[in-house]
């Protein structure tokens, strides 16, 4: 099996976020529940009805190509794809062939063909036990980002990564929320082995509503394709889709080429010159920071961990109250380093299960990293400290005052705590005393515990050595 080459194309559909419908002014709103309530003459294809093109999904789109390093068109139009389905009322699907929105770009080092601008299908519903299917047309026309990848991945991760990825961009741009459980983010993926340079029959594997999903249908249907063709059998170009309960991959229609659909320049819209339209002019400047930019600040600029980092760039809300922390830290990469350690496995598990609502204040949060920083208060302390910041309030400082948990630097006060843990402790002391090092961080952590995190642990660890050192000679 090593010796094939497995090749992969994606494409993505993604519904955009907009007021609107793209080509009517029916509420693009896809929470509704209800049928039918989202619609018009226009997105159920009545006579004489005529469609307006949205600015703002264009737009989207645009930002999109931006962003991820495409070419933007001078000239675009949209076509009509021919086909005939129940959720097609029109008898065609406007979208966009010659002349795409965006040729070109790449995203974690993928090459991107195209992405274009279509409307969204109507949705079909086939209930068990009825004889005839029904059609919610409020889907019909939502605006829909298409994205075509080259076929140049070679590998399942690579497939998903890639999905990723281009979720995190489109959720920082707000071009859409692309939840792939509620359809927002559709993938599919084009998959061929071959034992050469020349790529194999192209297999289209659709539903797939997951990461986890995307990756596990390439590396079945790799498996398949191989195992098929060892056998000697002819692999056929056609479109499957995904079981996700039983992993394996099922046979839908013959995959059809795109002469088929007929496509030709819809008469009913006119042609877009991009330049010409001054809402779309500086269309990089109204770019954020982007995830790849985010995620390079994260580790570069402030020192914090790879693993860290990407919760952050996928967290927008906890990445801007670390980036928030780290500007009042001075971006000092210990302090940064620090506070993020805090924050992962104090606060996100919290946040995590509903017992936290809110972030602790960034000003006094980053008070304690300071305090912690310079010794005032031990790393036990401050996480006493911080449970009082999140159930009840109040600045670091007060809490540790009324708390008794600034650490104490007098030896003469520690040495007390010292003795007192020997008495108790007596052999694990002389554990220590006969070379058994890990003793010590137990009875360092006694200390603590009856200092009540208040006891310098250096001064502890100091006096303990000093104690063996006196015992022993």
């Amino acid at each position: 099996m090593n010796e094939y080459q497995l090749t992969v194309g994606l494409e993505i559909h993604v519904e955009l976020k907009t007021k609107t419908k793209m080509f009517c002014r029916c509420l693009n709103d896809q929470e509704e529940k209800r049928p039918n309530v989202n619609i018009c003459p226009v997105c159920t294809a009545q006579p004489g009805a005529l469609p307006v093109i949205n600015k703002e999904a264009v737009r989207h789109i645009l930002r999109v190509g931006s962003a991820l390093g495409g070419t933007i068109a001078d000239f675009t139009e949209f076509d009509r794809k021919n086909y005939f389905y129940p959720d097609i009322p029109k008898g065609y699907q406007i979208s966009q062939y010659k002349y795409p929105l965006i040729a070109g770009g790449s995203l974690t080092g993928v090459d991107i063909t195209r992405v274009h601008l279509e409307e969204d299908t109507a949705k079909s519903f086939h209930e068990s036990g009825r004889q005839e299917s029904l059609v919610d047309f409020n889907r019909s026309s939502l605006p829909l980002m298409e994205l075509v990848t080259e076929p140049v991945i070679h590998d399942a991760k690579t497939a998903g990564n890639f999905a990723k990825e281009l979720q995190l961009l489109l959720r920082y741009l707000g071009a859409s929320d692309a939840n792939m459980e509620k359809g927002q983010m559709r993938v599919e993926a084009n998959i061929s082995v071959s034992k050469d340079s020349t790529l194999g029959t192209k297999v289209e594997v659709k539903n797939l509503n997951s990461f986890r999903s995307v990756e596990r249908a390439i590396e079945f249907e790799m498996k398949r394709q191989i195992e098929a063709l060892e056998k000697g059998e002819e692999i056929v170009q056609e479109t499957r889709g995904w079981d996700e309960n039983k992993m394996t991959t099922f046979s839908q229609r013959k995959k059809e080429s795109s002469h088929d659909y007929r496509y030709f320049p819809d008469p009913d819209l006119p042609k877009l010159f991009i330049s010409q339209i001054p809402e779309f002019a500086n269309i990089k400047e109204t770019l954020p920071e982007l995830p790849w930019q985010r995620r390079e600040k994260f580790q570069t600029g402030f020192g914090i961990k790879s693993e860290d980092a990407e919760m952050y760039v996928a967290d927008v809300e906890l990445g801007a109250y670390v980036e928030e922390v780290a500007k009042l830290l001075g971006e000092d990469k210990n302090l940064v380093q620090l506070a993020s350690n805090y924050i992962t496995s104090d606060l996100v598990g919290k946040r995590t299960a509903g017992e936290l609502t809110a972030l602790p204040v960034a000003t006094d949060f980053a008070e304690l990293i300071k305090m912690v920083g310079a010794k005032e208060v031990s790393s036990r302390g401050a996480k006493d400290i911080l449970v009082v910041m999140i159930t009840a309030g109040g600045a670091p400082r007060v809490v540790a005052e009324a708390k008794g948990l600034f650490q104490v630097h007098d030896e003469g006060a520690a040495a007390k705590i010292v003795d007192e843990v020997i008495a108790e402790f007596g052999a694990v002391f002389a554990e220590y005393q006969g070379g058994k090092e890990a003793s010590l961080q137990f009875l360092v952590g006694q200390g603590m515990k009856k200092g009540k995190g208040s006891a310098n642990p250096e001064i502890l660890k100091k006096l303990f050595e000093e104690r063996a050192n006196l015992h022993t000679n």
